[in-house]
């Protein structure tokens, strides 16, 4: 081919080559993009993974614990009630905990618990970025072990005079997978104590 005649056919070779690069990289319907901390995107072949709620797993560990106090107080000679310590946290300084003391007491003695003493926290928003991209369903709050109504929960359950802790919800606790878990760990591992939940898990929903 003459040289004059191939700067004449450079053009349209790179544009089949351009056109042939674009349709190798052009996305399927099933492929999904991903975006990473430095800003980089990647394409991923196939349907994106879904990542499981950890409710389900956060639901069967706690209910482990809880049956494992049962059993051992079923084996106990002495008759009496198995002892739980009732909590709740106040989403403002002017609410009164009564409501909730009457459902959790209900709750209690249709278990067959006794409650030996009640606690309550105030609410306090955490500072702004403690879990950045915490999934949470009413706000982040100081962690439970920073509040001092928990912190009796816990000096008592670690002294023996309960073996167990009612609250409304898990968010009472915390809203925070991580936290939360390490709280269920936390009391049935070390101190061989349960959390008993008036509403069970649900899965978390960002705000």
């Amino acid at each position: 081919m003459p040289p004059h005649d191939q700067f004449r056919a450079a053009p349209a070779t790179l544009a089949r080559t351009v056109h042939r690069e674009a349709v190798l990289e052009r996305p399927a319907s099933s492929d999904w993009m991903d975006i990473d901390n430095a800003g980089s995107r990647r394409w991923h072949h196939g349907a994106p993974l879904v990542r499981p709620s950890r409710s389900g797993q956060l639901r069967r560990l706690r209910q482990q614990f809880r049956r494992e106090a049962n059993e051992r107080h079923s084996q106990r000679a002495d008759g009496r009630q198995l002892r739980v310590l009732a909590y709740s946290l106040l989403l403002g300084s002017g609410a009164s905990p009564d409501e909730d003391w009457n459902t959790l007491q209900a709750e209690a003695e249709q278990h067959g618990y006794a409650v030996g003493a009640r606690f309550h926290d105030v609410a306090v928003p955490a500072t702004t970025g403690y879990f950045p991209g915490a999934r949470t369903s009413r706000g982040v709050y100081m962690p439970p072990w920073k509040r001092p109504g928990w912190g009796e929960v816990e000096r008592l359950i670690r002294g023996g005079f309960a073996v167990g802790v009612i609250v409304l919800d898990r968010h009472n606790i915390s809203s925070d997978d991580d936290e939360y878990h390490a709280v269920i760990k936390q009391l049935g591992e070390r101190y061989h104590a349960f959390i008993h939940l008036v509403i069970p898990e649900e899965p978390a929903v960002p705000t």
